[in-house]
């Protein structure tokens, strides 16, 4: 603003108001470790992957088989009750049957995989390893859509009919994995998608169809697929308000990486999220809830573990 004699004038700026910071989370509990075991390597690259695994992706890299062992070792002293390991696709780590192997004789373990790479060998050693533990092994497989067209728009091409064969050996072989999809259908096309991913377990030869829905986390490849987060999608200290913080995954779990243990599998990528080096410096730290991809957590409750898992009975779809 000009002055009557040539000044320039400042006038005072109002101050801008701060906002909130984001709410903390600690670990009430390790109840729950994670093993990244491929770090960002898949044989696929999906188009809603929210860490953009691919098979050119080293941003992390596999886990060696001795730091394994050794956060076993750590997680024992530290009283975790289950076990996940994930990538990348975690069958194409050299030694992931020694590493189930060793799991098992502490605790249930599960893996999560697109199901691509199960040969008849690979197989026979599961069912043995399974077999030999008081344990469970459980076996999460990435199906998007029950339809080959839909499920390939998303993983590539000859995807689904690769899964199938692969779901086949598992159920001959006395598995009933898991099958998680990740919701990219509208919500009114919803009950149908289910029926007919049901239809399609049983026609595989299941008796207990179970299928985990997943949403969508708007990162990473899948940002660039659909959308980003919007401002506004971000958790608030009041959004915490009342809120039973143990459904979030950052009160009961941690994930071991190839740098180290970070807060949870959605974050990895994020420089925060790397806690420590061992799991009890890891242990010791709460976390800010400062990234929109909590902001999912937090409308969902724990969607990475096995306990929102959905049992498809015959007189329910879902």
């Amino acid at each position: 603003m000009s002055h009557p004699c040539g000044k320039i004038v400042r006038l005072p700026v109002a101050p801008q108001c701060a906002p909130p910071a984001p709410p903390r989370v600690g670990l009430q509990q390790l109840d729950n470790l994670w093993f990244q075991l491929t770090g960002t390597l898949c044989n696929l690259a999906c188009t809603h992957c929210f860490i953009s695994c691919s098979p050119s992706n080293h941003a992390f890299e596999f886990l060696k088989f001795e730091d394994v062992l050794s956060a076993l070792d750590e997680s024992r002293r530290l009283g975790v009750k289950e076990y996940y390991f994930t990538g990348g696709e975690p069958f194409m780590h050299p030694r992931i049957l020694e590493i189930l192997q060793k799991t098992l004789e502490i605790g249930p373990a599960t893996v999560l995989t697109n199901g691509t790479l199960f040969r008849d060998e690979t197989v026979r050693r599961l069912a043995e390893i399974r077999d030999g533990s008081i344990y469970p092994l459980e076996l999460r497989v990435s199906i998007d859509a029950p339809l080959a067209e839909a499920h390939d728009r998303i993983r590539g091409a000859g995807t689904f009919a690769r899964t199938m064969a692969g779901m086949k050996k598992l159920v001959e072989a006395g598995f009933e994995p898991i099958v998680t999809m990740a919701q990219t259908w509208s919500d009114c096309e919803h009950e149908k998608v289910l029926q007919q991913m049901r239809q399609v377990l049983i026609e595989l030869g299941y008796t207990r169809p179970r299928v985990k829905l997943l949403p969508t986390l708007r990162i990473g490849a899948e940002a660039a697929r659909n959308r980003g987060y919007r401002d506004d999608e971000r958790v608030t200290p009041e959004m915490m308000q009342n809120y039973d913080a143990s459904r979030l995954l950052c009160s009961n779990s941690r994930m071991v990486t190839d740098r180290g243990v970070h807060v949870c599998p959605i974050l990895i990528d994020q420089p925060d999220s790397l806690l420590g080096r061992t799991l009890e410096e890891a242990a010791r730290s709460d976390y800010a809830l400062r990234h929109q991809a909590c902001y999912t957590c937090w409308q969902h409750g724990a969607i990475c573990s096995n306990a929102s898992s959905i049992s498809c009975s015959k007189e329910t779809p879902g």
